[in-house]
């Protein structure tokens, strides 16, 4: 049976995002970083499915000049230390640039599932956007949008839209066949 991975956009998933005029933001530095209640909890409780849990997350800001790599690495580093996470995939580049790593592109997702000798078709990906569904989607990943309501046309459709982490983990539960969240 092939090893099945949950990937898991950062902002608005692991930490809640910082939303201005209904558009998400990243925090600008660790004194801004709030994780998402429960997280921890949720995220231990998939470990026990022995899902690999891995992050992939678009960091444009730094390509922007707006924000320093070393500012995302800190609250990378800060997310690894308190949460059950495997590894975090960062993408630091804008529009732009054209990279196959920023996410409507599956390139983070890929890269992970090489490393990881994962299957993107048996795993997971949750996101708070339509960029992070596409890209699950590209990667034929089972998809998951945590409707936040941000003020923003929506370019995918998941398979699943769920209200949180907690309700995408619970119907991951279900599609395993497995039982171990409350």
């Amino acid at each position: 049976m092939p090893k099945r991975a949950i990937f898991l956009d950062r902002d608005g998933v692991l930490n809640l995002a910082i939303v201005r005029q209904g558009k998400p933001y990243p925090p600008d530095s660790l004194a801004d970083l709030v994780i998402t209640p429960g997280a921890a909890e949720v995220l231990t409780r998939l470990k026990a499915l022995d899902l690999a849990l891995l992050v992939v997350t678009n960091q444009p800001d730094v390509a922007r000049g707006k924000q320093s790599r070393e500012k995302i690495e800190e609250i990378n580093a800060y997310l690894g230390q308190n949460l059950p996470l495997d590894q975090i995939y960062t993408c630091y580049h804008d529009d732009r640039d054209e990279c196959a790593c920023r996410k409507p592109l599956p390139g983070l997702i890929l890269e992970a599932a090489r490393e990881w000798q994962v299957d993107p078709a048996s795993s997971f990906l949750i996101g708070d956007r339509w960029k992070d569904v596409a890209a699950g989607r590209a990667a034929n990943c089972t998809t998951f949008l945590i409707d936040q309501k941000y003020d923003e046309v929506e370019k995918a459709t998941p398979d699943y839209r769920v209200a949180s982490l907690s309700e995408a983990a619970r119907v991951i539960e279900q599609l395993l066949g497995e039982k171990v969240l409350d």
